[in-house]
């Protein structure tokens, strides 16, 4: 179960890097939108985080699902 959960956050997480990606406006924080024209440095950091954590969970997730990882402690 909480293997599905790890895949579903990481497939948020994907969807959220790509819709900043084709906007050019990424969300970073409370208020802080990095954009592509504005803040080019700050955009590709953010959306590299995002990137990397998506994928990161991703893997864990279906790692976990199929026996190759343990699961995310639930404490």
């Amino acid at each position: 179960m909480m293997a599905l959960l790890q895949i579903l956050f990481g497939l948020g997480i994907l969807a959220v890097a790509y819709h900043g990606y084709r906007a050019g406006e990424i969300p970073a924080g409370a208020g802080y939108r990095p954009t592509r024209d504005e803040n080019p440095a700050g955009f590709h950091c953010f959306l590299t985080l995002y990137l990397c954590s998506g994928i990161a969970l991703l893997v864990w997730g279906v790692f976990a699902l199929v026996g190759l990882a343990e699961p995310m402690p639930l404490s």
